[in-house]
């Protein structure tokens, strides 16, 4: 009992007022030894409701250890001046960044609805040969090789395709292992 007592006087006599912050809220320290280890205590009471949101990230810091020093009343508004100063340059961008889209959307030809554009499948089919089957662009190359050697198309099909384990082809021109990957 006189472990609960001295440690409920010692909360109230020992601790150390370490600053407010601008909402109102009061920071407090103390030192305590626990299982003969010096440990300092922090807290805060807040004015009004107890709302985690208004504590400023400075507090939050040296609440949780982060930093060993409160911060002084000159940091926070300095600290403050900087956040400040970030939100009036996000403002300045955000209306640069409108007036360049307004420009943009001016000079580009077409409707736009704000959404971003789709892929241009056109340029992308097109680095690819008339025929998509695998079958039927070998047995064009083998011709068109036919043709430039003078030998006629038997002699070039003869040739030994290694098949491969994938199969390929689609309705009566489908035969497994024919695929091959291009070279």
């Amino acid at each position: 009992m006189s472990k609960l007592f001295s440690r409920v006087a010692g909360f109230f006599s020992n601790r150390t007022k370490m600053g407010v912050d601008k909402a109102g809220n009061r920071y407090f320290a103390r030192k305590e030894e626990i299982d003969g280890v010096l440990k300092e205590k922090r807290w805060v009471i807040f004015k009004g409701e107890d709302d985690p949101t208004s504590i400023p990230v400075e507090w939050i810091c040296w609440l949780n250890g982060q930093r060993k020093k409160a911060p002084t009343s000159e940091e926070m508004e300095e600290m403050e001046a900087r956040r400040e100063c970030v939100r009036l340059n996000v403002a300045l961008m955000k209306k640069e960044e409108e007036g360049r889209k307004l420009k943009e959307g001016s000079t580009r030809k077409g409707t736009s609805i704000g959404k971003a554009a789709g892929p241009d499948f056109s340029s992308f089919i097109r680095q690819f040969p008339a025929s998509s089957e695998g079958v039927k662009v070998e047995e064009q190359t083998d011709i068109k090789e036919g043709v430039r050697s003078g030998n006629n198309r038997e002699t070039n099909t003869s040739r030994s395709v290694p098949e491969s384990s994938e199969p390929s082809g689609s309705g009566q021109t489908y035969r497994p292992g024919t695929w091959q990957p291009p070279t």
